[in-house]
């Protein structure tokens, strides 16, 4: 579910957001993590923690302690603020076509004092990075060959051992992008199902 405010044509996958900034926060309350976050129109799940991305982070098991972890499809930061509390040694990289959410995840992430996470534009990361885990409630509104597209950049980045967890409600796509992702050669489990919402876990191919 998803409550950005937008324009005609001002979504929350839009590089330049033109939709009047009103800044609220939203809580982050997990078992383990309590904090504020900054949120603005036009970025995914104005105003709230998406329910897709508190199952995710109530899913997942500890992040590696050390290499690389992305957060892809930031937003405004929920996943990466998580990921570099729970592991403060590895380094985070959040990235995002949206220039409002990619501000957000660097306001978000210096008020908590957390300078693990690195904000980036997806072409700003650099072409040698292997990541140990990737995280994403991916953005299946672009269109299933756009996020398919996405997926395959990032998952061929991970390191031999290394895994990625998506969550996707099942009303927009998660069985057939399980299906998909085991047509291409990866193992995926089913970590978790609850209030519709799958949570994926998606190891890296042979």
């Amino acid at each position: 579910r998803c409550t950005f405010q937008m324009t005609s044509n001002d979504h929350y996958f839009t590089s330049d957001p033109q939709a009047v900034s009103r800044p609220v926060t939203a809580r982050l309350q997990l078992p383990d993590v309590e904090v504020e976050l900054l949120t603005d129109t036009s970025v995914f799940s104005y105003g709230e923690i998406d329910h897709g991305t508190d199952v995710l982070l109530r899913t997942i098991p500890t992040p590696p302690q050390e290499g690389a972890l992305l957060d892809l499809g930031c937003g405004y930061g929920a996943i990466a603020v998580t990921a570099a509390l729970r592991a403060p040694a590895a380094q985070v990289w959040a990235i995002d076509v949206n220039h409002r959410a990619l501000e957000l995840t660097r306001h978000n992430a210096g008020r908590l004092g957390l300078k693990g996470i690195s904000v980036a534009a997806p072409d700003d990361v650099p072409a040698e990075l292997r990541f140990e885990a990737v995280y994403s409630n991916p953005p299946v509104r672009v269109g299933k060959q756009p996020m398919h597209d996405l997926l395959t950049r990032w998952l061929d980045r991970l390191t031999p051992d290394g895994d990625a967890y998506f969550v996707v409600h099942r009303h927009l796509g998660s069985d057939s992008l399980a299906a998909w992702l085991i047509e291409r050669g990866h193992q995926v489990e089913r970590l978790r199902s609850r209030r519709g919402y799958r949570v994926l876990r998606v190891h890296a191919r042979a």
